[in-house]
């Protein structure tokens, strides 16, 4: 049983969308999102610099559109079940047909500009625990006034608030913990810093008509698979002030069955996570276009 997973914010690098758009039909198709979002994705995916694509409002918009992008290039895919890790939970609705692409990066367009809004209020941030107990960190993030914002599994934690919080982890660790990573993003997401997002995504999808999902669409606030599209969508607001619980996400692939694990472009952070936390998957991360055939391989071992 095959699952397709979309990264999210931080898995972006400079130029990352450049080689994908020599595909046939790409070049246009990027175009066009960007005249529909009002955001120049061709530009911002080739020649912008880190800094950059690493403002949220336009990294978001960037990694669903390269999500769709590498999806589409793969041809025909009929996986068992499709999730995606935080702003990449867009890319998997619109892998389980909840969205259409235009609505799926209007929608992160709005997101985005939305976060990035509630970022500015406060200077916030977030850091990666490597190693140590999860109740353990989890307890001691909580001392320090910080939200596990991400609970990833395979011994990976994300501490999100203020910079003052996250310089308190980087010179006081949990216990066990290996290493403290500051992050790729301009702010606390997922925790109560984003509240004023949420009402403006809120807005933003009174305008949307979802579909239900085509496909096992397996949900961050709980790892639970959705069945309605309007669920999806209701999660979909919520999401960006709550954790995100990929750890529980992976239990259920689990429990469907899963035998492969393929990460959209730009690919490599979850497939990390997966190699870890449930052994005996085959995993594949697109990056390139290069990765295709060895993909469309997986696809036919492992579609049901």
């Amino acid at each position: 049983m095959l699952v397709l997973v979309a990264p999210g914010q931080g898995a972006q690098t400079p130029g990352f969308l450049t080689p994908w758009l020599d595909l046939p039909g790409a070049a246009d198709r990027v175009a066009g999102w960007s005249d529909a979002v009002g955001l120049d994705l061709v530009r911002y995916g080739t020649k912008a610099d880190a800094d950059e694509i690493r403002d949220t409002s336009v990294a978001q918009p960037l990694l669903v559109a390269a999500g769709i992008l590498s999806a589409a290039a793969l041809g025909a895919v009929s996986p068992g079940a499709v999730a995606g890790h935080s702003v990449g939970e867009i890319t998997a609705a619109a892998f389980a047909g909840v969205l259409d692409d235009t609505a799926a990066l209007t929608l992160v367009r709005k997101r985005g500009l939305a976060m990035a809004e509630a970022a500015a209020v406060t200077e916030t941030g977030m850091s990666a625990l490597l190693g140590g107990d999860p109740d353990t960190s989890v307890a001691h993030l909580e001392k320090l006034g910080l939200t596990p914002a991400n609970i990833n599994g395979a011994g990976q934690i994300v501490a999100a608030g203020t910079m003052e919080q996250l310089a308190a982890l980087a010179e006081d660790k949990p216990e066990g913990v290996r290493k403290v990573v500051p992050l790729k993003v301009a702010g606390a997401f997922h925790t109560h810093h984003m509240a004023p997002a949420v009402d403006a995504l809120a807005e933003a999808a009174k305008g949307l008509s979802p579909a239900d999902p085509t496909v096992a669409y397996v949900s961050n606030k709980d790892g639970r698979t959705v069945a309605t599209g309007a669920e999806v969508l209701d999660r979909l607001v919520g999401q960006v002030a709550n954790p995100v619980r990929w750890d529980l996400c992976m239990e259920t692939f689990k429990e469907l069955g899963v035998t492969a694990l393929l990460e959209v472009c730009p690919g490599g952070t979850l497939t990390g996570l997966a190699k870890r936390a449930l052994p005996g998957v085959k995993t594949l991360a697109l990056k390139t276009p290069d990765d295709l055939d060895a993909a469309r391989e997986l696809i036919a071992e492992h579609s049901g």
